[in-house]
């Protein structure tokens, strides 16, 4: 199974899992002012239609078809649709032409082969001055995820910002830490899990 296939099927299936947002990126956002964001891995759209809602402009992309049509729908039926731009774009092939004021890269992780490091290295370049690189990962297994494996290495933020080797005078680091929280899965059960956050700002130099 490829890729796209994989996502397509996953969001197929939960196609009511993307009304909630990410409450880190609601708890990083919530009190910056509006501009244009870029939401990495967009999936079933929680975070898009948020950041629309609170009067951003949102292009939100995904490898799955599926997935960008439910968001592109979701935004249609709240009347969002000229707040939220969703492509179906793969960024193993390239990345989204534009400048943003927020980058949002929640749970980019995939089982496929994946430059991801060179992804969030683009993001970052693609910030605006003062913009802000929002990446969440997983740090532990929730009973939901598709990533069972009992000996998956889950990098912590330190070990991904050395990853992407940016310039920390250009990309100063404003958050690294792994928080614990309650999380809901796309059934309703609950879970405690770990999450490493890692928050990068493009200043000028």
């Amino acid at each position: 199974m490829d890729a796209e296939r994989f996502w397509d099927d996953l969001y197929d299936a939960r196609s009511t899992w993307g009304e909630r947002p990410n409450p880190l990126l609601v708890e990083t956002v919530e009190a910056l002012p509006t501009g244009e964001a870029l939401d990495l891995g967009c999936g079933a759209g929680g975070d898009t239609i948020w950041l629309a809602r609170q009067g951003w402009d949102v292009t939100a992309v995904d490898i799955s078809g599926t997935a960008v049509e439910q968001v592109s729908k979701r935004a249609h039926d709240l009347g969002l649709a000229d707040r939220v731009t969703a492509v179906r774009h793969d960024l193993a092939r390239g990345f989204p032409e534009g400048t943003f004021d927020l980058v949002s890269a929640q749970y980019l992780q995939t089982p496929f082969a994946f430059p991801r490091s060179e992804v969030l290295r683009t993001a970052a370049h693609a910030l605006r001055p003062g913009g802000l690189l929002l990446i969440v990962d997983h740090g532990s297994t929730a009973p939901w995820s598709w990533n069972q494996d009992p000996d998956a290495h889950f990098p912590a933020p330190s070990e991904i910002a050395a990853e992407l080797g940016l310039d920390p005078a250009q990309w100063p680091v404003r958050r690294a830490d792994r928080p614990q929280r309650e999380a809901v899965g796309p059934a309703g059960e609950t879970a405690t899990v770990t999450d490493n956050v890692l928050l990068i700002q493009r200043v000028d130099r």
